[in-house]
């Protein structure tokens, strides 16, 4: 999911003035890398938000374990800044979501299951010297949220629903209000007239607006732990204009072809156990508890046996 970030004209602005290894400023930060198999490090991304620092933390480290040097790039922003420096090299590694990167990377309609959007994205990026490993079972993917008192007394359930409503507000990132799944599909597949967009750039400022009535509709990450929060109701995406969004790692070719079979096999193994049941969970510890990314993911691979 996560696509709706930094606009595209800040996120080149912000690359071409700092430069890559600048924008990495999260508490994960760069690390050195580690020693081990050697060769240069390989250059491990990642989106500027918490699951997919989670996420490139995990394969990092499980890299790591394995011996392989790592370098690591975090909290970047969106695919607008990331994906030139994936495509020239200066990336190599970032745990992406399928449909969000045919979609929002590409400008292309997604698959309609995961295995096609794998196939898809990867004729995709093979012109770019990217590959794709196996993509995981987890999903981060747009959800959307009202308060759950309203869903109960006006009985809504699915998007279809918010027509029995005499005005809806949604609020979301400026990303959204063009996006087709998002706002845009409100408009243009659910046939919505009752709906108005508010631009509101970070999540959490959106969610207060939520909680006060002032919004009534806001979208958030599938793995967050405001889906499983009582206060709120999870509306059903019952025209899919969110596509499956399952986890993949997108490697440069440069670096499968160095690192070979034993690399492709420990990072598929990580992302055999990946489940959205695990990310909700870890993003919760981050984003509620207040632990740092490295330490949910370190103890998630020690219980994975990873």
């Amino acid at each position: 999911m996560r696509w709706f970030r930094n606009a595209s004209v800040v996120a080149v602005a912000v690359a071409a003035t700092l430069g890559l290894a600048a924008c990495g400023g999260s508490d994960s930060g760069d690390k050195p890398a580690a020693q081990g198999k050697g060769g240069a490090p390989i250059v491990v991304a990642s989106f500027n938000f918490t699951d997919s620092q989670i996420l490139a933390e995990i394969y990092a480290q499980a890299l790591e374990a394995k011996g392989y040097p790592v370098t690591r790039k975090l909290n970047l922003g969106s695919r607008e800044l990331i994906y030139p420096s994936l495509k020239s090299g200066e990336l190599q590694f970032i745990p992406e979501y399928q449909g969000a990167a045919i979609t929002t990377g590409f400008g292309k309609e997604a698959g309609k299951t995961a295995q096609e959007e794998h196939d898809q994205l990867a004729k995709l990026f093979e012109p770019s010297g990217i590959g794709l490993l196996n993509f995981a079972p987890a999903e981060d993917k747009n959800t959307y949220i009202i308060k759950s008192d309203l869903a109960k007394d006006k009985g809504i359930a699915s998007i279809s629903d918010l027509k029995k409503l005499d005005k809806v507000v949604m609020a979301g990132p400026p990303e959204c209000e063009k996006r087709l799944p998002c706002f845009k599909g409100f408009t243009d597949v659910y046939k919505l007239t009752n709906i108005t967009f508010q631009t509101i750039q970070e999540a959490g400022p959106r969610v207060e607006q939520l909680k006060s009535g002032a919004v009534t509709v806001i979208p958030v990450d599938s793995v967050s732990p405001l889906t499983g929060d009582s206060k709120y109701t999870v509306l059903k995406d019952d025209l899919n204009i969110v596509p499956t969004e399952n986890v993949v790692p997108a490697v440069t070719k440069k670096v499968l072809d160095e690192r070979g079979a034993d690399f492709a096999t420990a990072v598929n193994a990580v992302s055999a156990k990946l489940t959205t049941d695990v990310m909700r969970d870890l993003n919760k510890r981050v984003d509620s508890d207040g632990e740092r990314a490295e330490d949910v993911a370190k103890d998630w691979l020690k219980q994975a046996g990873l």
